[in-house]
């Protein structure tokens, strides 16, 4: 019989002991989420002594906001980038397969309310489908009007058409993220959440590792280590220039910006909106932008927007114009039109949007994918942008190209590409879709050693018990009702209103785990403002 390993405790007086070791690391990754947590793993996977520490929590800012979309990029198709769309396929395919409890299938259904836009966007998926060869979810397929009621029964009916079925997938950002720093950590890798990144040092000129501090005590630490990966999204820029502060180039210039933030605003309205367990695209809306609807999690998320904005705000909040342009989208494309007391939730994302800097003098390169990674005079290492799919071959491509600068050495081969990620081991429970209402399943193969903890039948809500929360501290790194219900448990971003209710229930339990005193006020102010 199969037996699930024991999971690890996340204990943080150790985790910071092991901090204050002095030992060399050959990798000290600043930034957790996506990009860096893929790093993480694949060089902890190598072999490698890593180090990760992120300011606030894992996939507290852009990588636990997105559209929940799995995808190739089907709007990559028109600008002709077939290699970008061909890697995402496969790295869809992989990341499905590695946590298939996490990430699934979806069908889209595209309507058409011009007469050419069946035959239009058919082809082009069509050709989606050709490109994705043995990796494909499902087949293309035109649809009738009446087949395209039967998939969305409450679209609008006036004018339309026909329609388009294609097949992509959608996942649970947030729990990815910790799932991939928790097989980093089984593999070796030191993760510490809450943990700021101060200053880089450097011996010769070069990065020889960097100071960091413990946000919750003050208590500061010195880490060497051969190679440091600045991996913090949309922040990217600040330790940047840092570097260039303390190693100019030979002209003495400043290190230029390379990230202009693209706002993503996604509201999150109840199920019977959609009333379908298929998500619904339209790929050009009044002003040229793509609207989705897609159930996720028992609700459904409507979005995205996609503008410019020049701050860097941890918690950015829409723009007015934003919440009237998916409201107004959506009315015309729904029978039942939602309203502003009809959000559940609203978060916003900052997506990293590069513009590769000119030559500063040192190993500078921008990579012809959807990423960017640079390597200044000193060595430091920074990538950016990109997207979840793609999130390990961008790991993948950071270490080849640390190995290719002489930063680490040689490494053996990249091993992520077929590795079972934690909760997805042979044996486990029967996979549920992601689009239903979260409860055990969201667990995997570990449900059963939560079934086994104090409070595994004290519901707090619905799919939310205490003994979810105890585990959330004891193996997941949780050290705040924000973590636990925005990032645990999706519950902030489901039903702010519901978690700021059950925000000191959450905190009671974290006083008895970890001896703490929670701020539940400070939380049940930020769900107030997840609410329109």
């Amino acid at each position: 019989m199969f037996t699930v390993p024991q999971p690890l405790a996340t204990d943080r007086p150790e985790l910071l002991r092991r901090l204050a070791e002095p030992v060399p690391y050959d990798m000290v990754i600043v930034g957790g989420g996506a990009t860096g947590l893929g790093v993480a793993l694949d060089a902890a996977v190598r072999g490698l002594r890593v180090l990760l520490m992120d300011s606030h929590d894992f996939a507290k800012g852009t990588s636990s906001r997105a559209t929940k979309l799995v995808h190739g990029g089907v709007r990559y198709l028109a600008q002709g980038n077939i290699s970008l769309v061909q890697e995402a396929l496969r790295e869809r395919t992989l990341l499905l397969n590695n946590a298939p409890y996490l990430a699934q299938p979806m069908p889209f259904v595209m309507p058409a309310y011009k007469w050419w836009e069946t035959p239009f966007y058919g082809a082009g998926l069509k050709m989606y489908d050709v490109l994705a060869g043995h990796a494909g979810l499902g087949k293309t397929e035109l649809l009738s009007r009446g087949e395209t009621l039967a998939y969305l029964p409450t679209l609008r009916e006036q004018g339309l058409k026909g329609g388009v079925k294609y097949w992509d997938g959608q996942f649970n950002d947030a729990r990815l993220a910790l799932v991939l720093a928790r097989t980093a950590a089984a593999h070796g890798a030191l993760l510490i959440n809450y943990c700021r990144a101060t200053e880089l040092t450097y011996a010769e000129g070069k990065v020889a590792g960097l100071c960091c501090e413990d946000q919750l005590t003050g208590q500061k630490y010195q880490v060497s280590s051969r190679c440091v990966v600045n991996a913090t999204g949309v922040w990217v820029d600040e330790l940047r220039q840092k570097d260039g502060a303390a190693v100019p180039d030979s002209q003495g210039r400043q290190t230029q910006a390379i990230v202009a933030p693209s706002q993503g605003v996604h509201m999150v309205v109840e199920r019977e909106f959609l009333g379908a367990d298929v998500a619904l695209i339209v790929p050009k809306t009044a002003d040229g932008r793509v609207l989705f609807a897609v159930p996720w999690l028992g609700k459904v998320i409507l979005g995205t927007t996609d503008t410019p904005r020049q701050d860097l705000a941890r918690e950015p909040r829409p723009f007015p114009e934003e919440i009237e342009f998916i409201l107004n989208e959506s009315a015309r494309y729904l029978r039942r039109v939602p309203s502003r007391s009809d959000v559940k939730s609203v978060w916003v994302g900052l997506r990293p949007l590069v513009k590769p800097p000119e030559d500063e003098g040192g190993n500078t390169k921008g990579l012809s994918r959807e990423h960017t990674i640079l390597v200044s005079r000193s060595g430091l290492v920074t990538v950016t942008g990109g997207k979840w799919t793609t999130y390990r071959a961008m790991a993948e491509d950071v270490i080849e190209r640390c190995s290719q600068t002489g930063l680490i050495g040689q490494t053996r081969q990249g091993q992520t590409q077929a590795l079972r990620l934690v909760g997805a081991d042979e044996g486990q429970a029967a996979v549920r879709p992601i689009h239903e209402a979260p409860g055990w399943h969201s667990y995997g193969s570990e449900q059963n050693f939560i079934r086994a903890l104090p409070g595994a039948t004290q519901e707090l809500c619905p799919g939310l018990t205490e003994a979810m929360v105890r585990f959330a501290v004891r193996h997941e790194y949780a050290l705040t009702v924000e973590d636990v219900l925005a990032r645990r448990s999706r519950l902030l971003f489901l039903d702010a209103r519901l978690a700021g209710d059950l925000a000191p229930a959450v905190g009671r339990i974290l006083r008895e785990e970890n001896g703490s005193a929670p701020d539940v006020e400070a939380f049940q102010a930020l769900a107030a403002s997840y609410l329109l």
